[in-house]
């Protein structure tokens, strides 16, 4: 996943618009709560205005874990309404 090399860094740009596409500022907020890293800190990590350290990596692969979630359920939901929608076709 993160690897030491990756601290001191921004993130890539890849991830960065992976995790905005995949992650809500709900998602910000809940891995906040749960890791005690701030909102502000993940969001500027994810933006690449910080760079990722030991102390915020927790949040951030937290977040990866919830992109990675929230990637399949819109997956799954794709599925359904193409289904639905190719019905009334």
């Amino acid at each position: 996943m993160l690897k030491k090399e990756d601290y001191g860094k921004p993130i890539s740009e890849e991830l960065s618009v992976i995790l905005r596409r995949n992650s809500t500022k709900d998602d910000f907020a809940n891995i906040a709560a749960s890791t005690s890293v701030s909102f502000s800190t993940i969001r500027d990590v994810v933006y690449r205005t910080n760079s990722l350290t030991p102390s915020n990596s927790k949040a951030i692969k937290a977040l990866i874990k919830t992109a990675f979630d929230n990637s399949l359920a819109r997956q799954l939901q794709a599925e359904l309404d193409k289904r639905y929608l190719h019905k009334l076709m």
